[in-house]
C-alpha cells in the first residue's frame, strides 16, 4: 500500500524545522543552514542534491538514502519552492535548484495562486496546486506508480496533513543547535492523541533520527 511519508526533516532542539525572516539570500531563514550539518556531508546529499562524487556513509547517509527510496512524487509548500508570497510576478523563477531540481519525478506545491507546471530536466515537473491538500494528495498517488508519496516540507504542510492523520510515517532529525525562533514543527501539534508514536530512536554525533508512526 502506498504511503505518504516525512523523510529527513530536520528541527531544532528547541522544535524550529527552519529559521526566521525567509529570502533570497536565506532559503532556510536565518539560522536555518545549521539544522542540516549532519546532511550535507553525506553522500546521499553529495549525489542526488549537488551531483558530485564522495561524501560521508554511515548511519546519517543510511537515514538520508532511505528517504529517496520508492518515492514516486512529492509534496510541498510554496515556501519551499520560492520566497516570494503572492500571485506569480516572475515566472522565470522555477526553484531553489537550477534545470535540473534532484527530485526526478512530479512534485506538486501547494499555493493560493494558479501557475502552470513546468517540465524541468531529469523528470523533474512542478505541478501548483489551488485546491487544498487532499486534492494534492491525490493527484501525487495517482502519478506515484505505486510508489510512496514524501512531503518535503515546510513545517505548515506537515502539519496540515498531520492534523487529519495523512501522514503514515515520518522521519524527523534533531540536530543539537537551538534557532530560538522560526517555524516550529509540534506547536499546537498533539501527536499521542492523532495516533502516533516512536518506533525508532537513533543518535550519531551530528544528529538523533527519529521514526514516528502512525498506529
Amino acid at each position: 500500500m502506498q504511503k505518504l511519508r516525512v523523510e529527513s526533516f530536520t528541527i531544532s532542539i528547541d522544535g524550529f524545522g527552519a529559521g526566521p525572516n525567509q529570502s533570497l539570500e536565506n532559503p532556510l531563514g536565518v539560522g536555518g543552514p545549521n539544522l542540516h550539518k549532519w546532511f550535507v556531508p553525506t553522500k546521499t546529499f553529495q549525489k542526488n542534491v549537488l551531483g558530485n562524487d564522495g561524501g560521508t556513509t554511515g548511519i546519517d547517509n543510511e537515514f538520508a538514502e532511505r528517504g529517496f527510496n520508492n518515492i514516486g512524487a512529492w509534496i510541498l509548500g510554496r515556501n519551499m519552492f520560492s520566497p516570494t508570497r503572492g500571485p506569480w510576478l516572475d515566472e522565470n523563477w522555477k526553484g531553489w535548484w537550477g534545470d535540473n531540481p534532484p527530485y526526478q519525478v512530479p512534485v506538486y506545491i501547494l499555493t493560493n495562486h494558479p501557475r502552470k507546471s513546468i517540465e524541468m530536466k531529469g523528470g523533474t515537473t512542478f505541478h501548483f496546486i489551488t485546491d487544498g491538500i487532499h486534492s494534492a494528495l491525490k493527484k501525487a498517488f495517482d502519478s506515484a506508480n505505486g510508489k510512496d508519496v514524501r512531503i518535503g516540507g515546510g513545517v505548515n504542510v506537515i502539519q496540515q496533513y498531520l492534523n487529519d492523520k495523512l501522514i503514515d510515517e515520518m522521519h524527523i532529525v534533531v540536530s543539537p543547535i537551538f534557532l530560538g525562533d522560526g517555524e516550529n514543527l509540534f506547536s499546537g501539534i498533539n501527536l499521542l492523541d492523532l495516533g502516533y508514536n516512536i518506533s525508532e530512536k537513533i543518535s550519531t554525533e551530528n544528529a538523533t533520527h527519529l521514526i514516528i508512526k502512525k498506529n
